[in-house]
């Protein structure tokens, strides 16, 4: 009986944390969140050369050739939800194809707080081999693993190789499945291979 009411009486304290923790929301609407999403991602590629679409020869101007500043940000999804700066185009020779498994190694910043704050923290497991590769399978959402990635993480290699690595701005539609009802924007540097590092 007494286990019951302290379940109880946490139920109740879990409940009132989590109506705090809506109230406190400054209630925004998705339309306002969209919009800030929209400038946050606008101001950051505004800093940068913005081709609207691929080259039709996929031959990129890429970061090593003239530096991240002077490198463009091609818009690689039509309604302007993925762009992409290439840093080295990898091995044309070995595209990705569907099902491959692919493992990345990344490094990314919420353009929301670099918009609103200035600054943002970084979230990677690029160079700290302490944290595992992770891995989607090209082309195949049928798997969880590409399901939780996102789509934007994948459109890139339809135009580079595998050991290529890219800039990617992505919007939240296309990004983290557990993270796109937070509608934020991410700057990612991400690394492609076949095997895990």
């Amino acid at each position: 009986m007494e286990k019951n009411k302290i379940t109880a009486f946490a139920m109740a304290l879990l409940m009132v944390f989590c109506i705090g923790v809506v109230s406190c929301d400054d209630n925004e609407s998705y339309a306002e969140k969209l919009d800030k999403e929209r400038k946050a991602s606008n101001a950051f590629l505004s800093g940068y050369n913005v081709v609207m679409g691929i080259p039709d020869d996929t031959v990129f101007v890429t970061v090593a050739e003239v530096g991240e500043t002077e490198a463009p940000f091609y818009r690689i999804e039509p309604e302007g939800n993925v762009y992409m700066q290439v840093v080295k185009a990898g091995d044309r020779d070995s595209m990705a194809h569907t099902g491959d498994k692919i493992y990345f190694r990344y490094s990314r910043t919420s353009l929301l707080d670099w918009y609103e704050y200035g600054y943002s923290m970084i979230d990677s497991n690029s160079d700290d081999m302490v944290y595992s590769s992770r891995h989607f399978y090209y082309n195949d959402f049928s798997k969880s693993a590409s399901l939780t990635c996102g789509m934007g993480l994948q459109l890139p290699l339809q135009y580079v190789g595998i050991n290529s690595e890219v800039n990617l701005v992505i919007k939240s539609q296309y990004g983290i499945d557990d993270e796109i009802s937070y509608v934020t924007p991410y700057r990612w540097n991400v690394r492609y291979f076949k095997s895990a590092l």
